[in-house]
C-alpha cells in the first residue's frame, strides 16, 4: 500500500488571517508560499508515495505543484478543508488508488523522514487510519485513511479528537504518531517563534529570521508553557487477515 499525498490550499490572499496582528498581507502572503514549498519539497522526496495532489483554487500554488511533477485538482469554488478533502478522496478512488495521506500546507517542519516513518508504521499496522496530532493535541497535522474514504473527514477545532471518536465509532483499526516537524502548523504568533528556535534548512524559517522572528525579539511573546501530554499509539487492534 503506497498512499497518495494531498495538500488541500488555500488561496495565498486568504492564508493566516490569525497572523493578521504580526505580518502585514505581504508577509503573509510570503509565508503561505514558502511553507507550502518546504511541504512540497518533503513530500517530493519522500519514499513510499503514489504520488502528490494539491487540491486547491489559487494559481500560484497549482503552479507551485506542477513545476514539481504534482498533480492539481482545482477548485472552482472552494467550500472548505473538509470538503477540499473529500474531493480529493473521491477522485482518487476513481483513479483506484488505495490510500490518502492528509498533509497540511502549513507545517513546513515535516522532514523526509516523517513523512517515510508514517508511511511504514502505517503499512506495518495495516490500520484503517492513522493520525498525526498537532503538538497541543488540539487539531490534525496528518490523516491517513486506507481506503481515501474509510470515514469522513472532521477537520476544524479539537479535530484529533473527533477523528477519534469518528474512527471508534467506525470500529475502524487506529494509530495514532507523534511527529515534531509535522506536529508544529504555524497558525498563532508563538508557532512562528517555536518553529525559528529549532534549527531547519527550510525557506520558512528563513523568512522569518528575515523578519526578526527570532526568540525574545521585541514585541514577540514566549511561547506558552503547555502541560505534558501522554504520548498514544495504537488505540484500536489491527485489522487481522478475514
Amino acid at each position: 500500500m503506497r498512499p497518495c499525498a494531498v495538500v488541500p490550499v488555500k488561496r495565498f490572499t486568504q492564508a493566516k488571517q490569525r497572523l493578521h496582528a504580526r505580518c502585514d498581507d505581504a508577509l503573509r502572503h510570503a509565508l503561505a508560499r514558502a511553507m507550502l514549498e518546504d511541504v512540497l519539497d518533503a513530500l517530493a522526496a519522500a519514499r513510499g508515495l503514489a504520488g502528490v495532489l494539491l487540491v486547491t483554487a489559487d494559481a500560484e500554488a497549482a503552479g507551485l505543484a506542477r513545476r514539481r511533477g504534482m498533480d492539481v485538482l482545482e477548485e472552482a469554488q472552494p467550500g472548505g478543508l473538509n470538503a477540499a478533502v473529500t474531493a480529493a478522496a473521491r477522485h482518487l478512488r476513481a483513479l483506484g488508488r488505495r490510500a490518502m495521506l492528509v498533509v497540511p500546507a502549513d507545517a513546513p517542519g515535516v522532514s523526509v523522514a516523517e513523512i517515510e516513518h508514517l508511511g511504514s508504521v502505517h503499512a506495518q499496522r495495516g490500520d484503517a487510519v492513522t493520525l498525526v496530532p498537532s503538538h497541543d493535541h488540539g487539531g490534525t497535522n496528518a490523516l491517513l485513511l486506507d481506503p481515501p474514504d474509510a470515514m469522513a473527514p472532521a477537520f476544524g477545532p479539537d479535530s484529533f479528537h473527533r477523528h477519534l471518536r469518528r474512527a471508534h465509532a467506525a470500529g475502524l483499526a487506529t494509530s495514532v504518531l507523534e511527529l515534531p516537524g509535522l506536529g508544529l502548523d504555524l497558525d498563532h504568533p508563538h508557532d512562528l517563534q517555536r518553529f525559528v528556535a529549532t534549527p531547519s534548512d527550510t525557506r520558512t524559517r528563513r523568512l522569518l529570521q528575515a523578519h526578526t522572528f527570532l526568540p525574545g525579539s521585541a514585541g514577540m511573546p514566549r511561547p506558552p508553557a503547555r502541560p505534558a501530554l501522554p504520548r498514544v499509539h495504537h488505540l484500536l487492534p489491527a485489522r487481522t487477515a478475514p
